[in-house]
This record gives structure tokens, C-alpha cells and sequence, in this order.
């Protein structure tokens, strides 16, 4: 049974112009009634699918810091009133927008057991922040990691972009300078995708979003990988580096394949080999909530083949890659028997590599991630 949740908060003060994720403007929504509804799916998950003890929790958006107190003070109760969890063991994490995060907001949550801040910085570049729609402006950053620390914090990660609009090397190399001043222990650093309805859709569309070259992308992806190893932030994902001892476990749990709860509007779950999607739209996963406990929009029962192919394109995400022990186990059948093709294929090119334990990406690999992936879905 699952081990992992994930709690979907979909309202920001302000939409970035890069993001396609389930969110609407704050002002003027039914909030309050969308928290009630939460919490309703809450109860009705945990009795339809009981789960012993979680080991994460993860609270994402949308931007879950912009609720108010209230608001916040009975989301929190309604986790603790519905899911098993270890205070000591879990890891209870919270998305933040760096200047939405006064020191009461902070207290609260540290005082309802989360214990990893995770802010969506994306660069210290006060004019690239306006340029892609962000509100919080380098001091904020500063001022918030800080007051942080000074309550307690001790597992903070921040989220790094590039490939931003007419961002340079230079620009990023200063970014991740000051990323390293912070001392933080984990650092996301991932490469601007343009997504379909979003606002630099349309500008690119338009011709009017100059994005870098995908040399100088690639260069501030190397630069990256090479200045994160220099100050003890080892690369364990494609976009993800940690200190020592802080890997995001939540995050692991996708990554390796494992089993989830999804709970809010728009939110993914995996249990008992079905993953189900929710109902985007805030009104209609209300309704849905009230009519039958339950907002799925789809159910899919996964194959087999498909748990396979899973097991491959996410686990090669991963720094160490999918060991070749847990597939058979899993499965039943070795990874050469199932993908001996695809895997000879992409090695020929340079791509894939294999230890004693393990198949993974490699250094050229990981340039060309998502081409690897394509290999290994649809050739069962």
C-alpha cells in the first residue's frame, strides 16, 4: 500500500508566465468550501484505501503558502485527523513562494510537523524574475531562507530555471553562486519547458520569447552538474542535487516506481495498481467531492507491460539509475529479456550504460534524457 501523499493547493496571488500546473488566482475563490472538500476526499480515501503509516508528505501547487491562516491551521488539521504518520520519521514538505512566508506562517508549520521548506526561487535575477511573471525579488529570497533557519528549519530545498528568456551562462553561473551562499541542502535546477496555455505559449508563437541556444542551454546543464559536485550537492536525479542525507524521499517515491495518494483538484494517485486522475476545474471538484467522496476524472488499471515500461523511463531519472535486482523481483523477468533491444540500441549511441547492479544514463546521456525515455514506452 501507498507510503506517500500528495496534497494539492491550486490558488497563487500571481500565474508565471512558464507554468501549466492546476492553479488559479486566490482572490475570489471558493477556498474555505475546497479545504472542506479536501478533507472529505481525505476521509474517503483513507477509508476506501487504508494505509498503515505514511513515510512523505508533500504539499504542492498552485502555491500552498498563500492561504491564511485559518485556512492553513485547518488544512493542517485535516491531514493530521486523516493520515498515519511518524512525526520523528516523516518528511512533511511544503512548496513556498519566498515572499509569501511571514514568521507566523512559518510557525505554524513547523509547529504542525513540516520539516522541509521547499521555495520556488527560479533565479536571483531580479529583472528575469519580472520577466517570467514571479513576484518575490532576490531580498525576499534572503529575508525568508534566513527568518527559516532562525525557526528551526534544517531540510530547506530550492528550484533553480534555465534556459530562461534571454537569460546567459553568466546569469546562471551567478545563480547558482548565490544558491551556494545559502547553504541549503537541496537544490532543484531544471530547464525552461514551454508548455501549451501558458503565457510563453503564445509569445513564442508569436516569435517575440528569445529563448538561449540549446548549446548555451546545454552548457549551464553541464555547469550545473559539475559546480553542484564542487560544493557537496551530489547529482541522485536528472534535475536534482542534495547534500548528503537529503535526497527528497518524496520525490524518490515517483522515481522509483512506487505507490501514492493524491488528494485536491487535479491531483495523481497510484494504489493498488490504478492511477487515477482528479478533476481540474476548482467548482467542479467541489461537486464532485459532495456528490460521490470521490473526484476522479479517469481510472487506469496498469498493465503489466506498462508497470515495466514505468519502471524504466522514471527510474533512469535517477543518478544510479534501475537496478537490474529490483526489476526481476518486481517483475519476474530481467531487464534484457523485457528491453534487451532498446537497451543494446541506446548504449550503441552512447546513451545507456551498465554496471554489476544497475542500467543508467550517461554523461551524454543525461543531455538527451527524454530521448532516452521514448526508447523503452510502446515496444513491449
Amino acid at each position: 500500500m501507498a507510503k506517500s501523499a500528495y496534497f494539492h493547493i491550486p490558488f497563487c496571488a500571481q500565474i508565471c508566465y512558464y507554468c501549466d500546473f492546476n492553479k488559479v488566482f486566490f482572490h475570489g475563490q471558493p477556498v474555505d468550501e475546497y479545504l472542506q472538500a479536501m478533507e472529505k476526499e481525505m476521509k474517503r480515501t483513507m477509508e476506501a484505501f487504508p494505509a498503515d503509516r505514511l513515510d512523505t508528505l508533500f504539499v504542492g501547487g498552485g502555491t500552498p503558502t498563500v492561504l491564511e491562516m485559518k485556512q492553513l491551521d485547518f488544512f493542517l488539521q485535516s491531514i493530521y485527523k486523516h493520515f498515519r504518520f511518524s512525526a520523528a520519521e516523516v518528511e512533511f514538505t511544503f512548496e513556498a513562494n519566498p515572499n509569501e512566508l511571514s514568521k507566523e506562517k512559518l510557525q505554524l508549520l513547523k509547529e504542525a510537523g513540516v520539516n522541509r521548506l521547499s521555495f520556488g526561487v527560479q533565479t536571483f535575477d531580479d529583472a528575469l524574475l519580472k520577466a517570467i511573471g514571479r513576484t518575490h525579488r532576490y531580498e525576499d529570497v534572503i529575508k525568508t531562507i534566513a527568518l527559516a533557519k532562525e525557526i528551526g528549519f534544517e531540510n530547506i530545498s530550492i528550484d533553480l530555471m534555465y534556459g530562461l528568456p534571454r537569460q546567459t551562462v553568466a546569469q546562471f553561473l551567478t545563480d547558482l553562486e548565490i544558491a551556494f551562499s545559502l547553504d541549503v541542502q537541496h537544490i532543484s535546477a531544471y530547464s525552461l519547458i514551454i508548455e501549451p496555455k501558458t503565457v510563453f505559449y503564445n509569445l513564442m508563437r508569436k516569435g517575440k520569447l528569445l529563448l538561449p541556444s540549446e548549446e548555451e542551454e546545454a552548457k549551464m546543464y553541464e555547469e550545473a552538474m559539475r559546480q553542484m559536485e564542487m560544493h557537496d550537492y551530489h547529482q541522485y536525479e536528472i534535475s536534482n542535487y542534495a547534500r548528503p542525507g537529503f535526497q527528497s524521499r518524496h520525490n524518490l517515491t515517483y522515481w522509483n516506481n512506487e505507490e501514492y495518494y493524491g488528494i485536491g483538484a487535479g491531483a495523481h494517485s497510484y494504489v493498488g495498481g490504478v492511477r487515477r486522475a482528479n478533476v481540474r476545474p476548482i467548482k467542479k471538484y467541489i461537486a464532485k467531492v459532495e456528490e460521490t467522496g470521490f473526484p476522479y476524472l479517469e481510472v487506469h488499471h496498469v498493465t503489466k507491460s506498462e508497470q515495466m515500461e514505468e519502471e524504466m523511463f522514471l527510474g533512469l531519472r535517477k543518478t544510479e539509475g534501475v537496478s537490474k535486482q529490483r526489476f526481476f523481483e518486481k517483475f519476474g523477468m530481467s531487464i534484457p529479456d523485457v528491453f534487451g533491444q532498446a537497451v543494446a540500441r541506446e548504449k550503441q549511441k552512447g546513451l545507456l550504460e551498465e554496471t554489476e547492479t544497475h542500467i543508467r544514463l550517461t554523461q551524454r546521456g543525461k543531455l538527451l534524457g527524454n530521448e532516452v525515455f521514448q526508447a523503452f514506452i510502446g515496444g513491449i
